[in-house]
This record gives C-alpha cells, structure tokens and sequence, in this order.
C-alpha cells in the first residue's frame, strides 16, 4: 500500500463545547458556531460534537439539539455526533433525531455511535434508570436503528418518522478492540478516540482492517483518528497554549475537574510526577507546535496509522487563538509537498 501523505486525507473538527473559565455554556454554542464556520472555509470535512453528562466544563449534553445549530448556522459542513452515547438513549428516539436533523439538513448529518455512558456511574444510573445494563444490548440497539433507518420498514407497527428512507451514515466510535471487531462485522467506518485513550490505538485499527467485511454502507475499511492539536506560529507560543489542555487532563487524573484555564508558563509546580506520567499517556496522540513542527510530527502519525482521516480536538483558553490552531492544521492537510 502505497504511503498516504497529509494532503491525500481528509480532516476535520470534534468539538468538545468546552466552557472556559469566565464563560458560560451560551458562550461556547457562539464559539463553537464560529469555529465550525471557519472551519467550512478552510476545507474541514466535519464538525461532530460528543455527548457527556454531569461536567462542568462540557456543554453538549443534549447533543442532537446542538448539532441543529451547528447545521443551521453553517451550509457544507458535515455536522454529527461524535458520538451519541447510545446504550442512553432509545434507538427509536435518535431515529426521529437524526431523521429531523437529516431532513433539515439533507446529506450534511452524521450519526456516530458509542457504548460508554459519556459521564460517571451515579449520572449513567439517573439517565438510563432501569435499563443501566444497556450497553450489552449495544450491537443488537445499532440494527434496530438501520431498520428505522431503512426503506423496507415502512410496513412495521413501528417507524421512524422522520427518518425511513434517509441515508445517515453510522459510524462506530471507540476506544478498544471490542469497538474495532463491532465495526468491522457491521461493515461501518470506524472512529476511534485517540485524543484521550490511546492505549489500543494501534491494535484496534489493524484488527478493523483485518476483519472489516464490506457491506452495503461501505465496501472498503474507513478510519478516522481523534487526536490533539494545538497549533500557533511559533513552537514557544503552542507549548504555552497546550498548557491549557495539560490543565484540562490533570482535572481528569486528579478528579478535580474544572473549567478550561488560562494558559500558564509551566506545569511544573501544577502537576506531581505521577499525574504528569498518567496524563501523558492519555494525551499520546497531541500535536503541539508551528505548522513546520505540525508538518514533520503529523506525516509520520500518518507513517504508522495510514488512517483515511484525522479529527481535530483544540483545547485552547483564548478564541481567536483557537480559531488560528485549526487554520495552521488546515493549512498543513493541505500542503503541496
């Protein structure tokens, strides 16, 4: 197989809807519409948004309703879930969710998919009540929603109305091999979440190759890497704006989780060793740099991964800063080299 170079794939936007310190959630929608605009402009293939529950510093718990105002807001883009969380959620209800959102937005919506709860175990009980156990029911939950989906169940006691007959792309997220097998039985494009578990990256993506059987939605296996990426013009100015996502992750590790925070000059007397080594393995796949650093570091990801496409996440505390990492990545996915 023939080495992909950074121009051959496509690129695009997750957007966590991070509220930064100062802000408000009505803010982040504002940015996120903002950014997911720019992003149209220069080229980006999709904007997805992830559910997440009972944080802080995430905004896009009612993921679907946010996705509407992406789309409305924007004209190309492909706007999706990135993903919904669906053991959460009755197949048939995101059914009539994305079948209006597809119907509003004809062939711009995107429909990923993912088995965890997006929040803790007290949350996930007060979400899903008497089904706590759903994600067993994960794979068998999916086919329930391609039958929505499909034209052949027009005759069922129950339909999706809207949303029989569209074509809304499924795609399987994940972060282990369990994912990977999933997606490659069911023939769907895989997306796996490498910006904050890594770990499997690798193993994962190799057995969806391998086992991936071509299927009506997809013939051949279709990748797409999350990773993180903090970009400026100068390598001094992105090691500073990164110390903003170093914050983020140590909230994680320490279980002290707050706001996006200002950037500072050093995580050194923020952080012990151990939650440094442990956010560091989480944030493996993070690009921080000038477009040069960008360049070199990004091309030999694509070396070892031969992924189809890579998805953006950018904690960055200040806007504009943040709209200008995610035009030096764009201009380095589409580099003449």
């Amino acid at each position: 197989m023939k080495n992909k170079k950074l121009n051959d794939i496509a690129y695009s936007v997750l957007d966590l809807a991070t509220v930064v310190e100062g802000k408000t959630p009505a803010d982040t929608f504002k940015r996120s519409l903002d950014l997911a605009r720019h992003a149209e402009e220069w080229g980006f293939t999709r904007y997805w948004l992830a559910e997440h529950h009972n944080m802080a510093s995430v905004a896009s718990s009612a993921t679907s309703v946010v996705i509407g105002y992406i789309a409305g807001g924007t004209k190309s883009i492909r706007v999706g879930s990135g993903g919904i969380m669906l053991p959460n959620h009755s197949p048939l209800v995101i059914a009539e969710q994305f079948g209006t959102l597809a119907s509003m937005y004809p062939d711009r919506i995107d429909l990923g998919l993912g088995r965890a709860p997006g929040t803790d175990q007290l949350t996930a009980m007060a979400i899903r009540g008497d089904r706590f156990n759903a994600a067993h029911d994960f794979p068998q939950d999916i086919l329930k929603l391609q039958t929505y989906f499909s034209a052949e169940n027009a005759n069922a006691k129950v339909r999706a109305i809207p949303g029989e007959g569209l074509d809304i792309p499924i795609w399987i997220l994940g972060s282990s091999t369990d994912s990977a097998r999933l997606a490659a039985a069911m023939g769907l494009p895989y997306a796996f979440a490498s910006h904050f578990a890594p770990a499997q990256f690798l193993t994962a993506i190799n057995l969806y190759r391998q086992n991936f059987k071509p299927s009506v939605h997809l013939q051949q296996p279709y990748v797409i890497s999350c990773v993180n990426v903090v970009a400026a013009d100068t390598d001094a100015e992105a090691n500073k704006l990164a110390t903003s996502l170093y914050q983020l992750f140590l909230g994680i590790v320490s279980g002290k989780r707050k706001l996006l925070q200002e950037p500072i000059d050093s995580m050194d007397d923020i952080w012990n060793a151990y939650e440094a080594e442990q956010a560091g393995q989480m944030l493996a796949c993070t690009f921080v740099g000038s477009k040069e650093t960008l360049q070199k570091d990004l091309q030999s990801f694509l070396d070892q991964t031969q992924v189809d496409e890579i998805m953006v996440s950018s904690h960055i505390f200040d806007h504009q800063a943040k709209l200008r990492s995610y035009e030096i990545f764009s201009q380095v996915l589409t580099a003449k080299v």
